[in-house]
């Protein structure tokens, strides 16, 4: 059962149907607002263009009737059995004793032959409502990437986009990256940093995590290997089936026990930092809880998009810092506010051209309700690149970690912001919280836009050095010959 926690986590006040391999209890999905919601719900999974199977949703609604009915029927021979258990140990007449034991043998079979079927019935229902996304905020634009809105535009304005500010060759002619010693150690897309950049990539992290402490985040290290099951009910997908033929999407830890829960090694720190609070029922009075994870990531998949595997800006590991909310219902829209208004005063701090973008429909992961991204300008990608993303997961997440809260007593019931809420339902006196994440720094993706728009060149138009925002300065350890703090 889940216990009930204090002030542990604050920071400045004090239908496939997968194996359950963790000591979580199973998700606990609303399958009553699925099917009293079926039509947006078939809109809202088609302007995500989500991986639905055709007929998944009329089949969790009549799954779900089937549920109710077996419970019901369950719960009426149960009832029955009980009663007979009651009239037994009042009759003492050995003939009418015996019929009643007849009687109880019966109700006995047909309750064990319930029980499987619902079972049954409940294990195909949990892998059909598994599979539907999150509902969408009304402000998300339809369509695909191209579709996104754009809030912000910060910093200075753009400069040329140049194939001489190219940061594979930028970083080569330093002398401070090495591709090659990667790709013969482990791969393609591996890489070692060197000298200044792996001072770059400490200075970024503390001087990121700098800002996150101001703003009231807890400071956390994290496991960096995941239960899969774990990665699962954060909405990510540890081997992505629809593919073909289906691709792993994280690297699988072998093991020669196959009764021991499949482990991953973790794809972002959301994913330990949500199952950090799994399980557990908050009181509303500690809430929110903010906490900023560092760890590394690992991204089995990061040969898959072309162009955009060049250098440092796909790679299968690296290093970077997650911001991570746990909030009552009522309070993730302005949380989402929050964490992007300390994003955009990290990436400021940077002084390279950046953006902040409203993604649209299909560019939302399963768990999203909505999500924010910041793109920063590299001159020598010649586009924007993606630095950050924001999102709100409502209680997609929540409700499959079991992470709840305790009302007070004086807080009204409000209704959670999702567009499925016109169900006449009852608010709960512990519902689901719910839960955010923001990347504070993703270090390679920095490390690209601050050495395409900082790098120097000589007057035969060699790299020769690099301009680095002073913000980074404090945090910088030792001298060197090719840093110039603007």
């Amino acid at each position: 059962m889940a216990s009930p926690r204090g002030s542990r986590f604050l920071s400045v006040k004090a239908p496939e149907v997968h194996p359950v391999t963790t000591v979580l209890p199973k998700p606990r999905l609303d399958y009553r607002t699925i099917s009293e919601s079926i039509v947006y719900k078939s809109h809202n999974v088609f302007n995500r263009k989500a991986p639905l199977p055709i007929g998944a949703l009329q089949s969790v609604v009549r799954h779900y009737d089937e549920q109710k009915r077996l419970s019901s029927e369950l719960g009426l021979k149960r009832h029955a059995r009980s009663n007979l258990g009651e009239k037994m140990r009042k009759i003492k007449d050995p003939v009418e004793k015996q019929a009643i034991l007849e009687e109880a043998k019966l109700l006995k079979v047909e309750v064990t032959d319930l029980e499987q079927k619902l079972v049954t019935v409940e294990d195909i229902l949990l892998g059909l409502a598994l599979q539907i996304p999150n509902d969408t905020h009304p402000d998300v634009p339809l369509g695909p990437e191209e579709a996104a809105v754009v809030l912000s535009m910060h910093g200075s304005d753009p400069i040329a986009a140049s194939g001489k500010r190219d940061h594979m060759d930028i970083g080569r002619a330093l002398g401070i990256l090495d591709f090659e010693a990667g790709a013969t150690v482990t791969g393609s897309s591996w890489y070692y940093l060197l000298g200044e950049a792996a001072l770059l990539e400490m200075a970024l992290t503390n001087y990121a995590l700098s800002i996150a402490l101001k703003h009231g985040f807890r400071f956390v290290t994290t496991p960096d290997v995941v239960r899969a099951d774990i990665a699962l009910r954060c909405g990510f997908q540890p081997r992505d089936q629809n593919a073909d033929p289906p691709v792993s999407q994280m690297y699988h830890i072998a093991s020669s026990n196959p009764s021991h829960p499949e482990l991953v090694l973790s794809g972002t720190a959301e994913i330990p930092l949500g199952g950090m609070f799994a399980n557990q029922i908050y009181t509303e009075q500690v809430l929110p809880l903010k906490v900023v994870g560092l760890g590394r990531s690992f991204r089995a998949e990061a040969g898959a998009r072309g162009a955009d595997t060049r250098g440092l800006y796909r790679v299968h590991q690296f290093s970077k810092l997650e911001l991570f909310v746990v909030c009552s219902e009522d309070a993730s829209e302005q949380a989402m506010e929050e964490l992007r208004s300390v994003q955009t005063e990290i990436f400021e701090g940077l002084n390279f051209p950046f953006r902040v973008l409203d993604m649209p429909t299909e560019e939302l992961g399963a768990s999203a309700y909505r999500k924010y991204d910041m793109e920063a300008w590299m001159p020598g990608r010649g586009s924007w690149g993606e630095i950050s993303s924001t999102s709100n997961c409502t209680d997609y997440q929540a409700r499959r970690l079991h992470i709840r809260y305790r009302r007070s007593s004086s807080t009204p019931k409000h209704t959670p912001p999702s567009s499925s809420s016109a169900s006449t339902q009852s608010a709960p006196a512990i519902p689901f919280a719910h839960t955010l994440n923001g990347t504070a720094a993703a270090i390679p993706r920095l490390i690209v836009a601050l050495i395409e728009n900082g790098a120097k060149f000589d007057e035969e138009g060699k790299p020769v050095g690099l301009d680095l925002p002073s913000t980074l300065k404090p945090f910088w350890h030792g001298t060197s010959s090719i840093i110039r703090w603007t």
